[in-house]
């Protein structure tokens, strides 16, 4: 498609799906996915790539739509094929979290620990949240958060890492660069769904961990999840949208299987773990107060606290940022096979800790650059 059909079929969706919650309509695959084509293409005007994405919010979209755009952000990718039997794809929220101290990241080197080898993913900061993520976390920890796509597979297939973290501007730049254009619209498109769904590393069995906060995102991660390529897919209600649930009380989770059918449906308990706390998760340090407007200083400071913190705990420091690690990992070790009980995960993500082998998974990575 010329640049002139594509930025006509722009507006001809435009004129679809932005006409009024009476009259607009649903586009078909194709009419999404050309749409998507032009906008990441970099040519298309961004005033209206605003409206199509802000409008499809608006009407709602829906799943052929929220398949046709992922597929439009996979075919300006290169995935990067990795000599492992298996991986986790720990997709966090991108907006990372304001209102606790988010650790998430550092579950990869206890994953890789306990031998399942980890994904981490994300950007340097994108709303509505512009909170403490997985690049913040890692980049306070001293990681290079900007690691080629050769040094990730190097990091990943070495027996004494075996985990990485893999930033958007270089698994997806064509992406990576409608940041600014998503700061400009305020609300949440559809892409703050899709970016942690890509797949942007493949092994022979590549397992997808994300996390949700509204009801009726299970069934539509687990579609997209198969979409994508993923053979598995755990969905957890974690803290914040994230992939850690609460430490307070039972989470709700869903797991869907390439070769098993349907979503399945259950329920994880902390307290059967002997995880007992009173907060949902490890809270913000003192003097760092809840900000929602993304304040850099603010978030570059609690990121730091998150990473203090993570890095006692993968040294064996007792509290919540331990028994955060241990309940993420035991989720991610049971559903993806490599411990045969939910307590027997918890048990091996605890002595990869006690035993010094995660922190040391860490340094590999950290000590590599």
């Amino acid at each position: 498609m010329t640049d002139t059909r594509a930025a006509q079929h722009l507006r001809a969706c435009i004129g679809k799906v932005a006409t009024g919650p009476d009259y607009s309509k649903d586009l078909d695959f194709d009419e999404a996915y050309a749409a998507m084509q032009h906008i990441l293409s970099g040519k298309a005007d961004p005033v209206q790539a605003g409206i199509y994405l802000i409008a499809l919010r608006m009407k709602r979209e829906t799943d052929t739509e929220n398949l046709a755009t992922l597929k439009a952000i996979q075919d300006n990718m290169t995935p990067l094929s990795v000599a492992l039997d298996q991986l986790v794809d720990i997709a966090d929220a991108y907006d990372g979290w304001v209102r606790g101290t988010n650790i998430s990241a550092f579950v990869a080197p206890l994953l890789a620990a306990c031998g399942l080898p980890a994904l981490c993913s994300g950007v340097v900061s994108v709303g509505p949240k512009h909170g403490v993520n997985q690049h913040k976390q890692l980049k306070a920890a001293g990681i290079d958060v900007l690691m080629r796509p050769a040094q990730v597979k190097a990091a990943l297939e070495n027996p004494a890492c075996g985990w990485a973290y893999l930033d958007q501007s270089v698994s997806c730049p064509a992406l990576n660069a409608l940041l600014p254009l998503r700061e400009q619209m305020v609300k949440r498109p559809l892409l703050t769904t899709l970016e942690t769904l890509t797949r942007p590393v493949q092994a022979g069995r590549t397992h997808l961990w994300t996390g949700y906060v509204h009801k009726a995102y299970p069934p539509v991660y687990s579609t997209l999840a198969m979409a994508a390529g993923y053979d598995s897919a755990l969905v957890v209600r974690g803290v914040e949208g994230g992939v850690l649930p609460s430490l307070q009380q039972s989470a709700s989770t869903y797991r869907t299987f390439r070769d098993a059918g349907a979503m399945q449906h259950g329920e994880s308990d902390p307290h059967a773990l002997g995880l007992n706390h009173s907060r949902r998760c490890l809270p913000l340090p003192d003097g760092l107060a809840r900000r929602d407007d993304g304040d850099t200083p603010v978030m570059d400071a609690l990121a730091a606290a998150a990473a203090d913190a993570a890095l006692a705990a993968l040294q064996g420091a007792p509290g919540a940022a331990r028994d955060s690690l241990i309940y993420g990992a035991a989720l991610a070790l049971w559903h993806c096979g490599v411990s045969a009980s939910l307590e027997q995960a918890a048990a091996d993500a605890a002595k990869a800790l006690d035993d010094g082998s995660a922190y040391q998974r860490f340094c590999a990575l950290r000590d590599s650059h």
